[in-house]
């Protein structure tokens, strides 16, 4: 949180949980980052002072409430307030992709990471891992294949959350724009509890990505991708 937003009003236990953050994906996108020796870029503050991933014309860009949760630093924001954090927050996130993304080299592609809870309104959620698209799924199709073909694992296909606009802000304004292949993957956060499981995830899909950006890209000199998390 910025020092100068104090806890938005919230208990030190509500900042730890999933509405303020996607727990254990920044530390998949740095691992995952790292196998695939491409950059990571990570938007450093909680979703709650404004989400990295979403228009900011939508309400959940600057939640007042998050899962039955009342935001009160968020309650009755002013344009001017909710300016100041997307100027200070959100438009440097968006800004340090696009400076990645538009540089010359080989053809990029974009891989959003995110986690989810294991229940939703008392619902269990069966996924594992989701694989999220829209229309483009020449990451996806691959992806869902191998992750499905492993067959230890409940893969949900735009499950638990839908990749279909307006979901899904980064890929819309970063990929979709340049007609770059792009996928976001969610892992369930209990899956993600310790390192070790940080790292096996990170293998995991490190595994089942490089044969596919290795095809997509095997007329340039070397595969590109960069792994971006948006939701902590």
């Amino acid at each position: 949180m910025p020092v100068a937003l104090g806890n938005l009003g919230l208990t030190a236990s509500h900042l730890a949980g999933h509405i303020a953050l996607d727990i254990g994906a920044a530390a998949l996108t740095r691992s995952l980052a790292s196998l695939l020796q491409v950059p990571a870029v990570l938007s450093g503050y909680s979703r709650l002072v404004v989400d990295c991933n979403r228009h900011l014309e939508d309400p959940s860009a600057f939640p007042a409430v998050s899962d039955g949760v009342s935001i009160p630093g968020n309650s009755n924001l002013t344009a001017e307030a909710r300016s100041a954090r997307a100027d200070a927050l959100y438009w440097p996130y968006h800004g340090a992709i696009a400076r990645i993304l538009d540089n010359p080299g080989p053809l990029p592609a974009l891989v959003a990471v995110h986690s989810f809870t294991p229940r939703l309104d008392g619902v269990a959620r069966p996924w594992h891992v989701g694989v999220l698209w829209d229309e483009d799924d020449r990451l996806a199709a691959p992806l869902l294949r191998s992750l499905r073909a492993d067959g230890r694992w409940c893969v949900g296909d735009n499950e638990p959350y839908s990749g279909r606009y307006p979901a899904g802000y980064t890929m819309d304004a970063h990929a979709e724009r340049r007609g770059l292949p792009h996928v976001s993957i969610e892992v369930r956060q209990d899956l993600l509890a310790t390192q070790d499981d940080v790292h096996s995830w990170a293998a995991l899909l490190a595994t089942a990505l490089r044969p596919i950006l290795a095809a997509r890209f095997s007329a340039s000199a070397r595969p590109g991708s960069q792994a971006v998390d948006d939701g902590s």
